[in-house]
């Protein structure tokens, strides 16, 4: 049977791997053992992060590989790249821990070091993933629109939008649990299993004509997501596998898709 589907677009130009960090355990936590940096640093996270003058990376990482029986842990450090995407924002500077066990995470960190890596290399068409963003600011709101509580009677002392009490007389003191007025949005949220359903190299084939209203032409790669992200255009979203287990979803045939003008 033929069905309708939201989809959200994600675009997704690849990340840049510029270095290793390994972290040894101790007794008050992970601690930084060393950091090895590729040889090539991209000139926009140079505000960021500076390695030092006359590096060699090649000898750091000889040194490094001494430290892997000390090594608990080890991390990649990645930087996004807007500008690829034509996207006027400050690149973003990550840690990824790798799996495994330390020597095969070792060995693939040294792969990597240096390039990008597309969403392609990463996941896999059909999979649920978790999404997690920072959702729209809306400001300082009441409780009903906050929490949804009941619009109080016509007959209601004082005013309607506003809890009828707020607590018992023990504990003496009003609970974090009451509905009250605050900050409503601009918070991180993730989005558990969201199923992936296509991951495309050409952003023309699904951009509608004139562009996604307050975005514009997807420029690079992308991932076609089922459903909703947290936050608005143009704000960083990340994903990863799903990390309370895969639901036994068929991946959908795509016949169509709607490209018609949204302005």
């Amino acid at each position: 049977q033929e069905i309708a589907v939201p989809v959200t677009i994600l675009e997704a130009p690849p990340v840049f791997i510029f270095g290793l960090r390994l972290y040894e355990k101790t007794k008050e936590g992970l601690k930084v053992l060393t950091d090895v940096y590729s040889e090539k640093m991209p000139k926009e996270i140079g505000r960021k992060i500076k390695p030092p003058k006359k590096y060699d990376s090649k000898k750091a990482l000889e040194e490094a590989e001494k430290l892997i029986e000390k090594t608990a842990e080890i991390r990649v450090l990645l930087t996004t790249q807007p500008n690829k995407i034509k996207l006027k924002k400050t690149p973003e500077i990550l840690e990824i821990t790798i799996g495994g066990n330390t020597t095969e995470a070792w060995e693939y960190g040294k792969t990597i070091l240096g390039k990008e890596v597309n969403a392609k290399d990463v996941f896999e068409e059909g999979k649920q993933l978790d999404v997690a963003g920072v959702t729209k600011g809306k400001g300082t709101q009441g409780p009903v629109k906050r929490f949804g509580i009941k619009i109080q009677i016509r007959k209601a002392k004082g005013h309607r939008r506003h809890p009828g009490s707020i607590g018992a007389w023990h504990p003496a003191r009003v609970l974090w649990t009451v509905p009250m007025a605050g900050q409503m949005g601009y918070q991180r949220r993730t989005d558990l299993n969201k199923q992936l359903i296509k991951i495309g190299e050409d952003g023309k084939e699904v951009t509608p004509k004139g562009g996604f209203v307050n975005y514009g032409i997807i420029n690079s790669n992308y991932i076609m997501i089922k459903g909703s992200v947290p936050g608005p255009k143009k704000r960083l979203i990340m994903t990863r596998e799903a990390i309370r287990g895969q639901n036994q979803i068929p991946l959908p045939t795509i016949n169509y898709i709607a490209t018609a003008s949204q302005q």
